[in-house]
């Protein structure tokens, strides 16, 4: 299986720095900015290229992440388990790993994503944080009777 984790692009602060919470209603509403637009579509312009056909993609329903993946012009879900500050387990269920078929984009937030590639690759939560825009591809596979997660690669908008 092929796990694509898709942090949103960069997006305008939080209106209320001081009271605000992740996944709050003004966090949910936050937008891309001009600069975040042009990181999901280079971005979402590379993955289309990598991506198979039927690779299902998943999206929070936070603003910022959905414009996002409107970036890569397919069809996407919106899961409440995407939310900021989810749950590394549940996304994992959500995408079925690892013995989905096809692959799977998520786009979401850190540190969500950073704990689900902490936990794949057997790291402390606390050492992997994703860059806004970038991308880290898994894939899960059997090699000599073990399972092993492998990092395909990991791309940032300004690199590609």
């Amino acid at each position: 299986m092929d796990l694509i984790l898709w942090r949103h692009a960069e997006a305008i602060d939080h209106p209320d720095l001081v009271a605000g919470a992740p996944g709050d209603r003004a966090d949910l509403s936050r937008r891309l900015t001009p600069k975040g637009e042009k990181q999901a579509a280079r971005m979402a312009a590379w993955l289309d290229r990598q991506l198979p056909s039927g690779a299902r993609v998943w999206t929070s329903p936070a603003q910022r992440a959905e414009q996002t993946a409107q970036a890569l012009d397919r069809k996407y879900k919106l899961s409440d388990v995407l939310v900021p500050d989810g749950d590394p387990l549940a996304l994992l269920e959500l995408v079925q790993w690892p013995s989905s078929k096809a692959p799977v984009v998520v786009i979401g937030h850190q540190p969500t994503l950073g704990r689900v590639v902490a936990r794949l690759l057997g790291l402390s939560e606390e050492d992997c944080a994703i860059k806004k825009g970038a991308v880290w591809w898994l894939r899960f596979r059997e090699r000599h009777g073990s399972t092993q997660t492998v990092v395909v690669t990991v791309q940032t908008p300004e690199l590609i």
